[in-house]
């Protein structure tokens, strides 16, 4: 009898805990990530909130086949250990969450970049589900990514192959990203960027997420106008970048930004269409079958994959 799996998604905001079978989500909540302050210190919440779900499935350890986790940064899948993260859960790659998992739940463990882990999803059970060539953008509190290339997940020698769309300079002149390079994607559109906007908006509202920034431009706020139009050209310069890096039959958007989806997925289409170099034809471009769980897919797979 197949078995289920433990799978977790670190986003910076929530952390997504679901108890996965097959192609299937079982049972799933998610908790605060509260990642300011740590990972460590969210253990504790973490193991009690997966004790909850297996008790609500009538589910023991030895129903499980494994844990996976999805963690934003550059990750060792080998070791099984987060290398780097940027502020987000900032005490992580001191900690051993092979170890942790082993003592807390005596079960296998895996890790993997959230953007990859998502990727994989699509793959596997979503949008790109029997391709080969796959790139996804994931527009959030940054802007992250990561490609399969002839049926290969891309991981690169140092696990950074890939992951990095985010980080691709567009204005080299640009402000300095918390990577310490100029220009980039993120630092050029993204959430974590938006404060910085609010104090231009003719309109007494901070600007902490997009839905508003499209919402007031519908309205006519200039402001909101001038970082909506200016964002959707910094994401369809990334999708044009990440289609002449890697060479995709399809490019699927995810991410909390995608609510407004609506507006975006059609420009970025319309700029690709118009601006990516492919003589072969026009990239795909889509929104992500399962735009708030693909990472629990993919975690799902990881684990059974490395069990079999």
């Amino acid at each position: 009898m197949s078995k289920s799996v433990i799978a977790i998604d670190m986003g910076g905001t929530m952390i997504k805990i679901g108890i996965v079978k097959e192609d299937i989500i079982l049972s799933s909540t998610s908790i605060s990530a509260d990642s300011r302050n740590g990972l460590r210190q969210r253990l504790p919440y973490i193991e009690q909130t997966v004790k909850d779900l297996l008790a609500q499935q009538g589910l023991s350890s030895k129903d499980i086949a494994g844990l996976g986790i999805a963690s934003p940064g550059i990750i060792d899948s080998k070791q099984k250990k987060i290398l780097s993260i940027d502020k987000k859960f900032g005490d992580a790659p001191d900690i051993d969450l092979e170890e942790w998992c082993r003592q807390t739940f005596e079960l296998p463990f895996c890790i993997e970049n959230d953007a990859r882990a998502a990727l994989l999803g699509e793959w596997k059970y979503g949008k790109a589900k029997d391709m080969d060539n796959v790139v996804l953008m994931s527009l959030g509190t940054g802007v992250g990514s990561a490609a399969v290339i002839e049926g290969q997940l891309l991981k690169g020698k140092h696990f950074t192959a890939g992951i990095l769309g985010g980080h691709f300079v567009i204005n080299y002149k640009g402000t300095v990203c918390n990577c310490g390079n100029k220009g980039c994607v993120e630092t050029e559109a993204s959430t974590w960027k938006l404060n910085s906007h609010s104090d231009n908006t003719d309109v007494e509202l901070s600007l902490s997420d997009y839905k508003t920034v499209f919402q007031l431009a519908e309205q006519g706020d200039s402001a909101a106008l001038a970082i909506r139009d200016q964002s959707l050209d910094v994401w369809a310069a990334c999708a044009i970048n990440l289609i002449h890096a890697y060479d995709p039959e399809i490019l699927i958007l995810t991410g909390g930004i995608m609510g407004s989806g609506s507006h975006i997925i059609p420009y970025i289409r319309k700029q690709t269409e118009q601006h990516a170099w492919t003589p072969w034809g026009k990239v795909k471009v889509e929104a992500a079958a399962f735009p708030s769980s693909a990472a629990l897919y993919g975690m799902s797979y990881l684990v059974k994959s490395q069990n079999k």
